[in-house]
């Protein structure tokens, strides 16, 4: 086992990397503790979860709603939860957004760590103290941000993990590597999914050089007044369609960072738009789809992006390199109709 530690806002998260399931009680005191996960996790994994207060919320986006929330604090509260429990979410993104905003607002805020089982959630959504949930069509509406105390990586939780969550999470390294890491980017050009589901090694690398990459973007900008909002990369319009047309996170941020990738043709005179497209069907992710611009922008209006009449809009300067510039909000919908047109 390895760690690093990161600290934000005077807090310090500390990563456990390839520690076992099992090292959660050297981290908290058992009794003091409530784990929340969901259905699928605990049924893979509930024998690893005995002994431990369990919380078990259903799986998937249509769940990480105010429902769930109000849920799990009675049970919280059945559990005779206080001031000094400590709750930790185990499970993919929704998991762990659910158990970090929770957390928040629990007797006006408890402890909490993640443990994620899902590659999406081992690169980017437990990252950061970003927590929230959807309200109707609206993607992380609500929420806070606010830091976990740890995050452990236990990698033979991927064992169990269906092949379309790994092609779902692959797409947040892809955005890492276009925004921020040449070099990774060409190494996924390279390699293919199967090159990292079987080299465990490989992955482990992976996984961490993803981790820094975030947490070293959050460590300097951890509240998205600069830097942070480049890891909004394809998040713009992906986060419009994912609820409006029931996509995976990944698939729907795949398709929003081929739109980017267009429009930084007009803005930046980005270059490499095939580079992406190729790399993301590489790696089994959709790169079109055909929508409904006027309905898209109803939803874009709504963005926590959005200031006043323009969007923050985030652009590639090329491969490794992005920006962020202010596009009004009607150039981005003749953009968007553009796009629609072409392909």
């Amino acid at each position: 086992m390895t760690k690093l530690q990161y600290k934000f806002s005077g807090k310090t998260t500390t990563y456990y990397f390839d520690a076992g399931l099992s090292y959660l009680e050297k981290l908290v005191d058992k009794q003091q503790a409530v784990i929340l996960t969901d259905e699928n996790v605990f049924r893979h994994h509930q024998k690893k979860l005995k002994g431990w207060n369990t919380i078990v919320i259903k799986a998937g986006e249509a769940f990480k709603i105010q429902v769930t929330v109000d849920s799990v604090v009675n049970q919280l509260i059945a559990l005779g939860a206080d001031r000094k429990t400590f709750l930790i979410g185990i499970g993919g993104g929704v998991v762990t957004d659910i158990a970090g905003y929770v957390a928040a607002i629990y007797m006006r805020g408890i402890s909490f760590g993640f443990l994620p089982t899902s590659i999406l959630a081992m690169v980017d959504a437990s990252i950061g103290g970003k927590n929230g949930i959807d309200v109707g069509l609206y993607k992380n509406l609500v929420g806070t941000i606010r830091q976990p105390q740890f995050l452990l990586y236990d990698y033979s939780l991927l064992k169990t993990l269906p092949d379309e969550e790994w092609i779902n999470g692959f797409a947040e390294v892809i955005k890492h590597a276009a925004i921020k890491d040449a070099a990774l980017f060409r190494e996924l050009e390279k390699n293919k999914l199967s090159t990292y589901r079987k080299d465990r090694k490989a992955l482990a690398r992976l996984i961490r050089r993803n981790v820094v990459i975030k947490s070293n973007v959050v460590e300097k900008d951890e509240f998205e007044h600069g830097d942070r909002r480049l890891l909004n990369f394809g998040h713009t319009l992906g986060h419009a369609i994912e609820n409006l047309y029931s996509l995976s996170h990944g698939q729907a941020i795949s398709i929003g960072m081929v739109a980017a990738s267009l429009i930084s043709e007009e803005y930046t005179d980005f270059k490499d738009t095939e580079r992406v497209i190729n790399t993301l069907k590489k790696y089994g992710l959709s790169t079109q789809i055909d929508f409904d611009a006027k309905e898209v922008m109803n939803l874009l209006r709504m963005d926590k992006k959005k200031v006043k009449d323009s969007m923050n809009y985030i652009f590639l300067n090329k491969i490794g390199q992005a920006s962020v510039k202010a596009i009004p909000i009607v150039q981005l919908e003749k953009l968007l109709l553009s796009i629609i047109t072409a392909r």
